[in-house]
């Protein structure tokens, strides 16, 4: 166990709450138990019959025709199609929906063993937001749409799911409807070989493919970007959502986070990123962050902190059932290092007045600028954090979560004294992927195979962990 200063510790549940609102801390939806024998149907019709179209428009009602309620978030949808051409793309979109767009997710997968009518699939998935179906209940209209990416004409006639003459909704067995990662309903073409790696296990992935912090799918995908102001940090200065930015890098979508300031509160601009949902607890987590050492202009010396970690409120001084796993680099010390270090710690519980921790950590006193694989799992008895598919350091079971948590990445200044410079300067700090995989331990290696699945299966992302 080591105890850190009180600077340190500012993040915590105090700036969790003003993140998520009191209203979100009151406590998520218990999951709703996965219907059984096949409890699903799926009514499709379409809204474009012809055999080309500008875009194919696939409309969907999802039926619970089970005995026990289902969270949606829980549910897949696939339709099949056959790509254009090998090296087609295609872009979803949401027209109108009764759940809300906001709360219907589009990604598209590459077949293992295509067919003559399918290569591809549209999977169809819904955030937490979009709540439960009472058993003999529907989620209403579905209506949704795909285009190629570069608009030319598509060809329909030869798709797999795409029945031109059915105009009005009806049972419709050429797609499928996967409840809790099982197929319960509709037959899949015969090139549906799993692209989701063995093993298993309900999944968050997300390679952060987004055009900027206002697109719709960000949020929709439950993410939030911060706005509000407070700790952690210095005083005064603010958490500026258009200073996360996505750009390619490397054949990969990227998220980056920029960190700037004059030497004055007023002008520090912070940024972070976390999950609004706290519903992981045990499993594995993962992310490529790239850290760096030097700003990206002005001068250098800022005791700059770049992060990745889970988090849930503390909901009185010392309470036993607060959590949080941390991944922190210090390019600059702080803290009281004089220089570059980088720590993993867990948490069992603090008190913010007096000062007071109780955690475990691990440190690194070396350079870590560039790109790292961190992965830490969290199973009954310990806590292990690994970065580049190295061992980092094991925690006691001491410090396992009681409770769920939210995935964050931020970056931000401890303080103004480690330059003192009113010359304007900004750090970046960028996010390649994260992966949670829920209840389930795997090594770095198993790690980076799940992510090349899905990247290969042209999988941006996936969200199959269910409600706390």
């Amino acid at each position: 166990m080591s105890t850190r200063p009180t600077g340190r510790r500012t993040r915590a549940a105090l700036a969790l709450t003003a993140l998520l609102g009191s209203a979100a801390l009151a406590g998520l939806p218990a999951t709703t138990a996965a219907a059984a024998d096949g409890a699903l149907t799926v009514q499709y019709r379409t809204g474009s019959g012809g055999a080309t179209a500008d875009q194919s428009e696939p409309w969907f009602k999802v039926r619970n025709t089970g005995s026990a309620p289902v969270q949606l978030s829980q549910v897949k949808i696939r339709y099949y199609f056959k790509a254009d051409s090998p090296n087609a793309s295609y872009r979803f979109a949401c027209s109108w929906a009764v759940k809300g767009c906001a709360a219907i997710t589009g990604t598209f997968g590459t077949l293992t063993h295509p067919t003559a009518t399918a290569d591809r699939y549209l999977e169809i998935g819904f955030t937490a937001s979009a709540g439960s179906l009472a058993p003999g209940a529907d989620t209403g209209d579905m209506q949704l749409r795909f285009h190629r990416a570069d608009w030319q004409t598509l060809r329909q006639s030869d798709d797999y799911s795409f029945n031109g003459a059915q105009t009005a909704y009806a049972d419709w067995n050429k797609v499928t409807a996967r409840l809790a990662g099982a197929t319960v309903w509709g037959t899949a073409p015969e090139g549906d070989d799993p692209t989701d790696p063995p093993g298993g296990g309900q999944t968050l992935f997300d390679d952060f493919d987004y055009t900027s912090h206002t697109d719709p799918a960000l949020s929709a995908h439950g993410w939030s970007v911060r706005s509000n102001s407070g700790g952690p940090g210095v005083p005064g200065a603010t958490w500026d959502p258009s200073k996360v930015t996505f750009s390619a890098s490397g054949g990969n979508s990227v998220m980056n986070l920029e960190t700037s300031t004059a030497g004055t509160g007023a002008s520090t601009v912070h940024t972070e990123v976390l999950t609004r949902s706290m519903k992981f607890r045990n499993g594995t987590y993962a992310a490529r962050v790239r850290f760096s050492d030097a700003p990206t202009y002005g001068p250098d010396g800022d005791r700059v902190v770049q992060t990745f970690f889970t988090i849930n409120d503390l909901k009185a001084p010392m309470a036993d059932d607060y959590a949080e796993y941390d991944f922190e680099y210090l390019p600059n010390g702080g803290w009281g290092e004089p220089a570059n270090i980088l720590y993993t710690t867990s948490w069992e519980t603090y008190n913010p007045d007096p000062w007071q921790a109780v955690n475990q950590h691990s440190e690194s006193r070396r350079s870590f600028a560039g790109w790292h694989d961190l992965v830490v799992t969290i199973d009954d008895s310990a806590i292990t954090y690994y970065v580049d598919g190295q061992h980092f350091g094991t925690h006691d079971a001491a410090y396992l979560p009681e409770r769920p948590m939210s995935i964050n990445f931020n970056q931000w200044l401890i303080d103004l004294d480690g330059q003192t410079s009113t010359t304007p300067r900004a750090y970046d700090q960028q996010v390649d992927y994260v992966l949670h995989v829920k209840d389930q331990v795997l090594t770095p290696a198993q790690v980076s195979a799940r992510i090349g699945a899905y990247r290969d299966a042209g999988t941006s992302f996936v969200d199959e962990v269910p409600a706390s």
